[in-house]
């Protein structure tokens, strides 16, 4: 339920006066879930400000919570002997043991989500692109961009449906691009301080080129890898690359597409194109990677699989074990579905331990997917869980970087054409003109607020059996950043010793996402 005018008003002007501070509250609204959500207009967004560190000696918290924390930042003094808490728990950071370094987190600008943004007003809209890309926002360095239609589109369409145009002479970008992602774009780059690391995905080949004649269901490239439909269909990546070039947007990488294995599957609803890991493996050794290597490219990343993690380690195992397509690739692109079926310690750590010159990068995940969870949950504390639970063990075994869905739905979770609603961090109410800030944005910004490119994960260690799970990490500045989540109905009551200053008595509330960081020099 809406909360009543007045208390509303006082909440926006409270929230109003703590600005000052760099940070400012969250206006919390009830769904009827088990949490809430902050809800943001054209005039007002909670934020929890730059966030710079206080003085070596003290330390800083973020907690957020099934209660309805958000961010809630607070200091302390570290301590340089230890009186105890009583807890018996310690959790030990060990600088020594070194493993990846971050790339960046981030979210895809979807037609679904370029619509939605652009439904708000220009305030609001300003408003949620700084949430997620400027300094007071949550530091969204990765921005996935689908090339040409995916099911969060309103339509179906490629950039080359002209049949037999293997030259790619009538290769245009649609008005979705030109209208409505390319400016977004353009918006978020010149909020954030950082340049943006854009990856390009596609989810189908023109319809021509396809052994079933369209862009949806079981279909893969017409004859073989080598030929002219694979030899065009690499070609189209680099036309979509020249393209974005013209409005100053560049790639850091692209996928080698999405999902291939969805491609395979009969009567599959939305968009495909399926290729085996075989098939896969010869198109980058005969097409993709030449094409890139000989453009105007040459440093865009390739990235292969973009795909679920159930696949590996086979998959990387078939393409980067030849050399002819390895020399092309630089990582290997995850998804997060079905994540729950196969220990991470065997997908994406056996993957590591064979190919370690390889990054591992998540491209994709969302809430609301499963058929009995069906999308939009305006206030889930479960899913911002299941979030910060999966990021966590990622990046625990040795994944770079985490890239959200949607970077905005609507309440349904959509636009969507085939209706595979699902949810977001930020979903659009365009009628009343606000958003709202899920608590999945929450868990993002724990990680992608403090994690900054170059960040190197360390090793950190628990004194004994416990439910909360962690990851330690030091910053390019030399700065020290954990973060913990406690999934389970109790405080836990911990301490963290850094033998480079001190220790840190600490609690995690109940169903909470706790960041804490400090100087070491």
């Amino acid at each position: 339920m809406a909360p009543s005018c007045a208390p509303l008003v006082l909440v926006f002007i409270s929230a109003l006066l703590s600005l000052g501070s760099g940070s400012s509250r969250c206006v919390d609204r009830n769904f009827g879930h088990d949490s809430v959500v902050c809800e943001c207009n054209s005039t007002y967004c909670d934020s929890v400000g730059s966030g710079p560190l206080p003085p070596l000696g003290q330390y800083s918290t973020y907690l957020s919570s099934m209660a309805g924390s958000r961010l809630e930042a607070s200091q302390g003094h570290i301590q340089v002997r230890m009186n105890g808490t009583g807890s018996g728990l310690r959790l030990t950071i060990v600088p020594y043991q070194k493993y990846q370094r971050i790339r960046g987190f981030g979210g895809a600008m979807t037609d679904a989500a370029a619509i939605n943004i652009l439904s708000l007003s220009a305030g609001a809209q300003e408003q949620l692109l700084r949430q997620y890309f400027s300094s007071e926002g949550i530091g969204y360095s990765v921005v996935r961009v689908p090339m040409a239609s995916c099911d969060f589109s309103t339509r179906l369409y490629t950039y080359a449906d002209t049949t037999g145009d293997y030259n790619l002479d009538n290769f245009t970008l649609a008005p979705e691009d030109t209208n409505m992602k390319i400016p977004l774009l353009q918006r978020a780059q010149a909020m954030s301080p950082h340049p943006l690391s854009l990856l390009a995905s596609a989810w189908s080949a023109p319809a021509w080129m396809k052994t079933n004649g369209a862009l949806t269901g079981k279909g893969s490239l017409k004859g073989q890898p080598g030929g002219k439909e694979h030899k065009a269909w690499a070609q189209y990546y680099i036309r979509f690359l020249e393209e974005y070039a013209k409005y100053n947007l560049t790639f850091w990488a692209l996928t080698t597409g999405n999902e291939p294995s969805a491609g395979q599957m009969t009567n599959y609803s939305f968009q495909a194109l399926g290729f085996t890991p075989e098939e896969q493996r010869d198109w980058v050794a005969l097409d993709l990677g030449p094409a890139v290597h000989s453009s105007s490219y040459p440093q865009t990343h390739i990235l292969i699989l973009d795909d679920n993690r159930l696949l590996l380690p086979h998959w990387a195992q078939v393409v980067l074990s030849d050399v002819h397509a390895a020399r092309y690739v630089h990582g290997v692109a995850v998804h997060w579905y079905l994540d729950s079926f196969v220990p991470a310690e065997m997908t994406l750590g056996t993957t590591h331990h064979l190919y370690p010159e390889y990054y591992l990068f998540g491209t994709e995940a969302c809430a609301g997917w499963i058929p009995a969870d069906r999308g939009v949950k305006l206030g889930s504390w479960e899913r911002a869980e299941q979030y910060a639970h999966d990021i966590l063990e990622d990046l625990n075994n040795y994944v770079v970087g985490w890239t959200d869905w949607n970077l905005a739905l609507d309440r349904t979770g959509g636009p969507n054409w085939v209706k595979n609603f699902v949810d977001s961090p930020i979903i659009v109410d365009a009628e009343r003109d606000v958003f709202y800030k899920q608590p999945t944005f929450y868990s993002m910004a724990h990680f992608s607020k403090f994690l900054w490119e170059g960040s190197q994960r360390v090793g950190v260690s628990a004194s004994g059996e416990t439910p909360l799970e962690f990851a330690a990490f030091i910053r390019p500045d030399g700065s020290v950043v954990l973060v913990i989540l406690n999934r389970s109905g109790s405080v836990i009551q911990f301490d963290v010793w850094d033998p480079a200053v001190g220790y840190i008595p600490s609690v995690a509330p109940a169903r909470s996402l706790l960041t804490l960081a400090w100087n070491t020099h």
